[in-house]
């Protein structure tokens, strides 16, 4: 570190003598030698300051920012704390993993935990035993703040945050002054308290007690057992009726009226998963038809959240929500769930190894698009994705709909590095770059091959009436709070995003 100081020093003294001495100098020479200077400057920063930079010169507002945005419907508090004291003190003993696709006790708990843990995946399940679940809130409740006394006495420290999707976008956004946030969900007394003041809650999303989801966070290198994290996740866990039910939707849709927004954003479908199956179905038509309400002229953007039920998402997907929506937001796992759900491309991949590889990632969200989005011939509104991953994002459009989208995604990507290691601005020596530092755009259609410049991070490529633009995530080494990371990304790229009215 302290050569790379000194090198720039050195550098910065010659550029400044060299100016002294310009008037002895041709024109021609000064302009080389000042280009070469400056270039060496430049070399001598870090990848990860001139990534910073850059962003920070890519990212404008729009020429019509939103003014009022209405968010539903999911909403609670979370919990959160550390997975393993909580499992330890549970006197649960490590294992091997094993996906639950729902919880239906504290066995099942502990290895649905030890299986995502081991892969470093962010997860998400409903808890079946309401009384099982409602002891496990307690004792991760009892001891705020405690700090280890004795070996009978030492649990965990836990903090309340706002929690649930939506609630969270809304949370994020409402940071910016110029925003004016409504949110619809069931607002407990607590999340109330904790939201910010720039958030409008209606009277009729008020409940007299809070959902709570537990957040279990685990760091990369933690150990459980056998199980080791690659990477720094959580896995949360809840027996939420209300969000389950999506409650407020109505709610949610008939308060637009009156607030009049100009962007709404919608989650929490894949509460429902914890309903009985022809329940879920039931309401998911009843949900479809009201968000049908919506008027046309206003973009919806649709956060994705993990779920387990093929059939489920199957129906969202083809002839239930994804007509409706003109954007949608998601991370590596629910994309390849996705494609799983609906035989896509590259639906045989069982998981991901790594970071994703970008050309499979591009074919998904390419084929979303053309086989889902808008078209002249498709009575679809879908013509945006944000796809967000520890290492890298990609915002994903049909040509001619959204503007700005290179101060979007870079926007995101900044928002991901701040987020992940609480600070205001992006700490270069708290952050590193994981990303592939050269990809293919494409496995299966004619791809090109991409080289990043630290100088120049978005990347933007085009197939066939539909553009891409890439950037690289700079990664927190030592995150401080994972949970909500994807909505704040999601959050922060809308806020930056311009729909082109139709």
């Amino acid at each position: 570190m302290w050569q790379r100081s000194v090198c720039v020093g050195l550098l910065a003294l010659a550029l400044g003598y060299l100016c002294l001495l310009g008037p002895e100098l041709p024109h021609s020479a000064l302009r080389q030698l000042s280009a070469s200077l400056l270039g060496g400057l430049r070399r001598a920063r870090s990848l990860e300051a001139r990534m910073v930079a850059a962003w920070q010169a890519a990212i404008v507002r729009p020429g019509r920012p939103w003014a009022r945005v209405a968010v539903g419907v999911n909403a609670c508090v979370d919990v959160v704390l550390s997975g393993v004291k909580l499992l330890e003190a549970l006197g649960l003993e490590p294992g091997d993993g094993r996906n639950h696709a729902v919880l239906n006790s504290r066995q099942d708990l502990k290895e649905t935990f030890a299986h995502f843990m081991e892969k470093g995946a962010a997860a998400e399940r409903f808890f079946s035993d309401a009384e099982s679940f409602h002891h496990i809130a307690r004792m991760a409740s009892e001891y705020p703040g405690a700090q280890a006394r004795s070996a009978h006495t030492c649990l965990f420290v836990f903090q309340l945050y706002v929690g649930g999707n939506a609630a969270l976008i809304g949370q994020k956004l409402a940071t910016n002054p110029d925003l004016k946030i409504l949110l619809c969900g069931p607002v407990g007394p607590k999340l109330h308290e904790l939201l910010d003041d720039n958030v409008v809650v209606p009277p009729e999303s008020m409940q007299e007690r809070d959902e709570f989801h537990l957040i279990l966070e685990y760091q990369a290198g933690e150990e459980w057992g056998k199980v080791r994290a690659p990477t720094a996740n959580r896995f949360i866990f809840s027996h939420d009726r209300s969000n389950g039910a999506l409650n407020m939707l109505e709610v949610f849709v008939s308060s637009l009226d009156e607030f009049q927004p100009d962007l709404v954003v919608l989650s929490g479908l894949h509460m429902m998963e914890g309903q009985s199956k022809e329940m879920r179905q039931r309401r998911l038509m009843e949900a479809v038809a009201t968000i049908s309400d919506i008027p046309t002229d206003i973009p919806i953007h649709l956060e994705l959240a993990s779920m387990t039920d093929q059939d489920f998402m199957s129906n969202i997907i083809h002839q239930q929500v994804f007509p409706l929506v003109n954007s949608i937001g998601l991370n590596e796992q629910e994309l390849l769930f996705l494609t799983q759900s609906a035989s896509g491309p590259h639906a045989s991949l069982a998981s991901w190894s790594g970071v994703p590889n970008v050309g499979v990632v591009s074919d998904i969200l390419f084929w979303i698009l053309k086989e889902h989005g808008k078209t002249a011939e498709r009575a679809s509104d879908l013509t945006r994705i944000h796809f967000h991953t520890l290492a890298y994002h990609i915002l994903v459009t049909v040509d001619g709909y959204w503007g700005n989208q290179v101060a979007a995604v870079a926007a995101g990507a900044r928002a991901a590095g701040t987020q992940a290691c609480a600070t205001e601005t992006i700490d270069t020596s708290k952050v590193f770059l994981k990303a592939p530092l050269e990809f293919v755009t494409s496995q299966t259609g004619a791809p090109a091959k991409i080289s990043l410049n630290p100088d120049e991070p978005v990347v933007h490529w085009h197939r066939e009436g539909i553009s891409f633009h890439f950037t690289p995530v700079l990664v927190c080494k030592d995150p401080v709070r994972t949970v909500g990371l994807g909505d704040a990304i999601s959050a922060e790229g809308l806020l930056y995003s311009e729909a082109y009215p139709q």
